[in-house]
């Protein structure tokens, strides 16, 4: 969940007011958006999907990082996503390692006041991001999850909607079972009309 907050800043002025914040903020060309806190769905959704691909990845040159991890998409955006991975060695913004540079996977899980926004300019802004190779869109309103992967100049588009699918992360050398990532979560039934 996303809220505008109606000060403009510089990007120093939002680094600096940013490492003073107990509450996380993304910076969109001059804006700050408050990132409140979620559902219970969306809680679990980021858990699991972070659990079930940490867990694959051992003791591979591969780390899972929570969504604790800003991650800086150009030099006027930076954004948290739910959960991301890196490869190798991790390149940071600065020596406060607060700010990830070479994410090869980003996952969002999406919100009611986020699903737009996950959905076109996140993929919008994490394509303009050379390292990210896949970004992974999880819906906590139904089981769905939507895989963007690079593919030269252009992302590839795959969904995913039966609970028994498993989605192919070849960047990392794992796969992420749809069942695994909504372990736990019911969703209501559907009124008869």
């Amino acid at each position: 969940m996303v809220a505008n907050i109606k000060t403009r800043l510089s990007v120093q002025e939002y680094l600096a007011w940013e490492a003073e914040n107990e509450i996380k903020h993304e910076y969109i060309d001059g804006e700050v958006y408050a990132m409140s806190g979620g559902t219970s769905k969306h809680s679990r959704l980021a858990a699991n999907a972070t659990i079930a691909i940490g867990r694959q990845l051992g003791s591979s040159i591969c780390a899972v990082h929570t969504s604790d991890m800003k991650i800086k998409v150009d030099e006027t955006r930076y954004v948290y996503p739910d959960l991301s991975a890196v490869c190798g060695k991790e390149q940071f913004e600065d020596d406060s390692e607060t700010t990830l540079l070479n994410p090869i996977l980003v996952v969002e899980v999406t919100s009611l006041s986020s699903i737009e926004r996950d959905r076109i300019a996140k993929r919008d802004f994490y394509r303009e991001v050379p390292s990210i190779q896949a970004y992974l869109v999880i819906d906590q309103h139904r089981v769905c999850a939507e895989l963007y992967t690079r593919a030269d100049v252009r992302w590839l588009l795959q969904v995913y909607t039966d609970p028994d699918d498993v989605i192919p992360l070849e960047i990392l050398n794992c796969e992420l079972p749809l069942a695994e990532v909504y372990r736990g979560i019911r969703f209501e039934a559907a009124q008869p009309d």
